[in-house]
């Protein structure tokens, strides 16, 4: 099957390299975001699909707007059977969508339409749950509207972070993209319509997102240091300063009740263990300004933080 592949982050660089090490898939053209300035020198730099792309000496294109009259013949110059899009970052117009033979793939990352939108994976640790997955469906004009094609379910470790899932995710969804495109070639892959009454959204994130609020419960804030790492990243302020937040565990010991937010124990044995809405949390990794993130433990060796103060 002769595809164009069209992806941007790193989460479709896993997908990109199993199609194009399939005998039974050719990728005609790479098509990715543009570059961007990034880093403290500002440097333009390659998106991840695009590094990889040319390290495997594929035909990369690039396009701000890949729905632009010019570009679409572009595209249709290459008649593709299919175009394969996996976090690509732009909705594509219905004349692109309707063009190959086999339709437009996607790859998302979720059991749809649980989670349809921009941050599945951080939505799905940070609600707790228990089970994801990825999906893949026929593309419509609509935002992971279109029709189901192959799901694959996959449990979520009660410690898994966002970092950890999304590579889980990367690599289960390559697979099922594969075995996708297999069946579609050979008249086997099903369709089925998604149940839209059940759909939820994740909608876009930003930093503000990991802003801890201690008056939630203990396991809330579990879910959301590991939902945020390690981006955007969980935060507190203590003494006007931003602490970030890594990594912490839920304590079952009963203390005594203290205020929201409150440092109820602060030394290397015990860590720092904080009073939230519902129960305890024990801070095992964090970061002060102008430093690297490290153990509590190691941190309480050189500093202190004093008891009874309060995280906000």
């Amino acid at each position: 099957m002769d595809i164009i592949f069209m992806g941007s982050p790193d989460f479709a660089v896993d997908s990109l390299e199993r199609l194009n090490n399939s005998d039974k898939i050719n990728i005609k053209a790479v098509i990715s975001q543009p570059d961007r300035k990034k880093g403290r020198g500002h440097k333009s730099q390659p998106t991840p699909v695009k590094k990889k792309a040319l390290k495997n000496d594929l035909n990369v294109l690039t396009a701000a707007d890949v729905n632009k009259d010019k570009f679409i013949n572009k595209i249709k110059s290459y008649n593709p059977d299919a175009i394969v899009v996996v976090a690509f970052g732009q909705k594509l117009k219905k004349e692109i969508l309707n063009f190959p033979d086999y339709g437009c793939i996607n790859l998302h990352a979720s059991l749809l339409p649980k989670y349809r939108g921009s941050s599945p994976i951080h939505q799905a640790i940070i609600n707790g749950d228990k089970k994801t997955g990825v999906t893949t469906m026929f593309m419509d004009e609509e935002l992971d509207k279109g029709d189901i094609i192959y799901q694959k379910e996959i449990d979520i470790d009660y410690e898994d972070t966002v970092g950890v899932l999304h590579d889980k995710l990367a690599s289960q969804g390559a697979d099922l993209l594969l075995e996708t495109l297999i069946d579609l070639e050979k008249g086997k892959a099903p369709r089925k319509e998604q149940d839209h009454n059940k759909a939820s959204y994740a909608f876009k994130i930003d930093k503000t997102l990991g802003r801890i609020d201690w008056s939630k419960d203990a396991q809330k804030i579990y879910d959301l240091v590991r939902g945020v790492n390690p981006w955007p990243g969980a935060y507190t302020k203590l003494d006007d300063k931003i602490i970030k937040i890594w990594k912490v565990s839920i304590i079952e010991k009963d203390f005594n009740k203290k205020e929201i937010g409150e440092i109820i124990k602060s030394n290397v044995d015990d860590g720092i263990i904080v009073q939230t809405g519902k129960g305890y949390i024990r801070i095992d990794v964090l970061q002060v300004p102008g430093k690297k993130r490290m153990k509590t433990e190691n941190y309480l060796r050189g500093n202190s933080i004093q008891v009874r103060k309060k995280f906000l």
